[in-house]
């Protein structure tokens, strides 16, 4: 076992309300194997500590003054970090353009407020260890979404042509299944897994599969 899995997942909490801070801090507390080790109120504030603390993921809410939720993700996780950080967005606010905006500035997980201490959970794990997590009450929604969206360019293509098995790993990352639920499903090793989601990784050029399922939205290969 690594060091990673022996200690803790360590997390910052960013919001704006305490009171909302307070009971993200102690449901995550409560949590085997998950310890908040700081909190912000802003999210520039968050972005300072997330810096020097470097924690394994950040619980980031998308309304924050000084800088929103959006803008301290793209800042610690966006395509121009070198070596990002995961991030979580939680918000009251179930609005397809914050979802969207969340990813595409590099989060790892989308929940809501109401989502429940286990999902929050599940998520802040996902991220910790490279999967994504999007409530399952946008997912479809989302979807629709991205297949809807014209990009401004058309997306990459492959740097070598998908296998038969790639093209079903990319399906179900698309539809925000862990690894785990992912082996299950397709009746294979874990190990397998990962190891086509990093070939998947690499042929589109990207770098997270959050990344991998907006490709595979931007090109139809997922339908609602």
């Amino acid at each position: 076992m690594s060091e990673q899995d022996q200690r803790p997942i360590r997390v910052i909490v960013a919001d704006d309300q305490e009171i909302a801070r307070t009971g993200l801090r102690m449901i995550l507390d409560l949590q085997p194997g998950i310890e908040v080790v700081a909190e912000a109120g802003d999210g520039r504030r968050a972005v300072e500590l997330a810096r020097r603390l470097r924690p394994d993921v950040c619980l980031f809410d998308i309304r924050m003054p000084a800088l929103d939720g959006i803008e301290a993700t793209r800042l610690l996780a966006g395509p121009a970090v070198a070596d990002p950080i995961a991030v979580v967005v939680i918000t009251t606010f179930d609005l397809d353009e914050y979802v969207y905006a969340a990813l595409r500035a590099g989060a790892r997980g989308f929940l809501l407020k109401d989502a429940g201490p286990d999902l929050l959970a599940q998520a802040v794990r996902a991220a910790a260890g490279g999967d994504a997590l999007i409530a399952p009450n946008v997912t479809a929604r989302l979807l629709g979404a991205f297949a809807g969206s014209a990009p401004s360019a058309p997306p990459a293509q492959p740097v070598e042509p998908l296998t038969e098995r790639e093209e079903e790993i990319l399906a179900t990352v698309a539809r925000g299944r862990t690894n785990s639920e992912i082996a299950a499903e397709l009746h294979i090793s874990l190990s397998t897994v990962k190891s086509h989601v990093a070939s998947l990784m690499t042929k589109l050029g990207v770098r997270n599969r959050v990344e991998i399922a907006m490709w595979a939205y931007e090109t139809d290969r997922v339908r609602r």
